[in-house]
């Protein structure tokens, strides 16, 4: 039986050891532990500009981690840290932007953050929650499973009137132990088996005009045949920006059957919004969940790989 959100509040409200039990903390629970020695809370934020179709391959945005740097060091949740995820926590040595680097390396990264072994980790992004959503992927695909998105990000929070202040984190270097999970990720070779040979449910996270292929955002149109449409944005309430309950994402998912088969793939246009997909099923029950990590990004590169335009799978 899956619980309401409200339950796991609740609950997680009166655990004292830190462990956290669901992928989403309250904006309530953070404010109750703020202060505790183990906690480690990150602003994760990359703004993504637009330029409308794209002309070539993921040319057709910018990339701005400076502007949420100034604005997390003017006003940010007490005790947090920021990290330029783009330049710190990506595979700088992959054409393909946003690719998840050796875990080893990843591991590294963000340990110098203050990241260890006995830390709980909250992380929180502006704008959209996918970049704090992803990075809570990417962790836990490395074996650190005490991480949670705060619900509702840094909006809800200020709309709240809770605490900020300007002063920087302090966290001490951790130490990150890492037991991979490679079954979290797929690559372009398995994505093309399951459209040729049929296999796990596939369900992109793009805005539905992406997906039909109305806007071309990633240099060729459309979506990989036999994916199903599950929008990001979908998944959220309008009014709080947080994750709906699992009774009202259920629905979302009905068409694809995701949450009643035994494999889902999740992908969008780099591995970052399908990260959101991914913690909604998993409120939903649904764990046995992969991210192809290039999704569109790469996709489109090769222009032998199919694409279907339209709103049907």
């Amino acid at each position: 039986m899956i619980l309401p959100l409200g339950y796991y509040r609740k609950t997680m409200e009166k655990d004292n050891d830190m462990k956290l039990q669901t992928p989403l903390v309250s904006t309530d629970w953070l404010d109750e532990h703020l202060g505790k020695p183990e906690l480690r809370i990150y602003d994760v934020t990359l703004y993504v500009e637009y330029k409308g179709d794209a002309g070539d391959s993921f040319g057709g945005y910018n990339l701005d981690s400076e502007t949420p740097r100034k604005e997390w060091e003017q006003a940010h949740i007490p005790g947090s840290g920021f990290i330029d995820i783009n330049a710190e926590l990506f595979d700088s040595n992959n054409s393909v932007p946003f690719m998840m680097p050796a875990p080893e390396t990843f591991a590294t990264a963000i340990a110098t953050h203050g990241v260890s072994d006995k830390t709980t980790v909250v992380l929180f992004s502006k704008g959209s929650q996918m970049w704090a959503t992803r990075i809570w992927w990417m962790l836990r695909s490395i074996g650190f499973d005490n991480v949670a998105v705060l619900d509702g990000g840094w909006e809800k929070w200020q709309r709240e009137g809770r605490s900020t202040d300007r002063e920087g984190s302090n966290y001490p270097t951790g130490k990150l132990s890492v037991t991979p999970r490679p079954e979290m990720w797929v690559d372009k070779h398995k994505m093309l088996e399951v459209i040729e040979k049929g296999g796990p449910t596939m369900v992109n996270a793009l805005p539905t005009e992406v997906y039909t292929g109305e806007l071309n955002r990633y240099g060729r149109p459309g979506h990989l045949p036999g994916s199903y449409s599950v929008p990001y944005d979908s998944l959220l309430n309008p009014d709080t920006g947080e994750f709906l309950e699992p009774d009202e994402l259920r629905p979302l998912f009905t068409e694809s059957g995701a949450l009643q088969t035994d494999k889902v793939i999740a992908y969008c246009g780099g591995g970052i919004s399908a990260t959101m997909d991914c913690l909604a099923m998993s409120l939903c029950g649904q764990d046995n969940v992969s991210v192809y990590d290039g999704s569109m990004n790469e996709w489109v590169l090769d222009e032998s790989l199919p694409l279907k335009l339209g709103a049907e799978p």
